[in-house]
C-alpha cells in the first residue's frame, strides 16, 4: 500500500510541478517522512534527499517541454543559475549533518512565514499596478539572491520555488509564467543538491538509517513510485495547460502551501 500511496501523491506532485512550479519538493518531502516512518528522526534527512532526486527529473522534464518563448525570460541568468547551483551544493551539506529535528521545523517555519507573507505584503496576491494600468516590463532575479535561495531550497529539500515564484510574481511576471521559470531554476538546485545527498549518509545519520535499500540518504523505491506517477501528469498537462484566472492561480498557490505546512507538522 506504501507504493501505491507514493505512487498516488505522484500524481499530485505533477500537477503541482506544472501548475505551481514545485517539481515536487513541498510535497514529497512531508509524504517521504510518512513513507519512512520507520527510520525515527533520520526520516526527514531522507525525505528531503529523496525529494531532491524526484525534482531534479520532474524539473528537467518540465523544462524541456516548456515553450521557448516563455524560456526565453532566464536569457542572461547564466550567473543566477551558477551561483544557485552552489549554494544548492552549501544547503545539501549541511542538510547532511544537521540534527533531524532542525530540518523539520525548520521547513515548517519557512513555509508559515512564506504563508503570512505572501497575504501581508502587497505584490503577490495584490499586484502593485492598480487594475487597469499597463505594467512594467517583468525585472529579471538578480544574481546575487542565488547563493541564500539554493542554500535554503537544498536543506529544506523544496527545490526553489516556493523562494523563486513570489519574487518573479512581484517582479512582474504572471503566475503561469513565474511558475513556469521554477523548474529551470528548480534544476539547478535539485542537480548539485542530489550529487551531495547521493554520496554518503552524513556522520550523524542514525545506524537504522543505513538500510542497504537507500542509496546515500536517498529512497530510491520511494523517488521511483513518485515518478511514475508524476511525469505522465506532466506530458499531459504541458500539452494541454489547464486556464486558471491569475487571481485563483496565486489564492491555490498559497493555500497548497498551508496544507503542506499542516501535513509536515502531522507526520512527525
Amino acid at each position: 500500500m506504501t507504493f501505491l500511496s507514493l505512487l498516488a501523491i505522484g500524481l499530485l506532485t505533477g500537477l503541482t510541478t506544472v501548475l505551481f512550479g514545485f517539481g515536487g519538493g513541498f510535497v514529497a518531502v512531508p509524504v517521504v517522512v510518512w513513507a519512512d516512518a520507520s527510520l525515527g528522526p533520520d526520516a526527514v534527512r531522507v525525505a528531503t534527499a529523496t525529494s531532491a532526486l524526484v525534482m531534479v527529473v520532474n524539473a528537467a522534464f518540465a523544462t524541456a517541454v516548456t515553450p521557448r518563448p516563455v524560456l526565453a525570460a532566464l536569457r542572461g541568468s547564466g550567473p543566477l543559475l551558477l551561483l544557485l547551483a552552489a549554494g544548492a551544493s552549501a544547503g545539501a551539506l549541511l542538510t547532511r549533518h544537521a540534527p533531524p529535528d532542525l530540518v523539520r521545523w525548520a521547513f515548517v517555519l519557512y513555509v508559515v512565514l512564506t504563508v503570512v507573507d505572501l497575504l501581508v505584503r502587497p505584490g503577490f496576491l495584490r499586484p502593485h499596478a492598480p487594475a487597469g494600468t499597463t505594467r512594467a516590463a517583468p525585472r529579471p532575479l538578480p544574481a546575487a539572491v542565488g547563493v541564500p535561495v539554493g542554500a535554503v531550497a537544498a536543506f529544506l529539500g523544496v527545490g526553489g520555488s516556493v523562494l523563486t515564484v513570489p519574487a518573479m510574481r512581484r517582479a512582474g511576471h504572471t503566475m503561469r509564467v513565474a511558475t513556469s521559470l521554477a523548474n529551470p531554476l528548480t534544476l539547478a538546485i535539485a542537480l548539485p543538491a542530489t550529487a551531495v545527498f547521493l554520496a554518503g549518509a552524513g556522520s550523524t545519520v542514525a545506524a537504522d538509517a543505513a538500510r542497504g535499500d537507500l542509496v546515500g540518504l536517498v529512497d530510491p523505491r520511494a523517488a521511483a513510485a513518485l515518478l511514475l506517477g508524476a511525469l505522465p501528469v506532466i506530458a499531459v498537462l504541458r500539452r494541454r495547460p489547464p486556464r486558471v484566472p491569475d487571481r485563483v492561480h496565486a489564492w491555490t498557490y498559497v493555500a497548497l502551501l498551508g496544507a503542506v505546512a499542516v501535513a509536515m507538522v502531522l507526520s512527525g
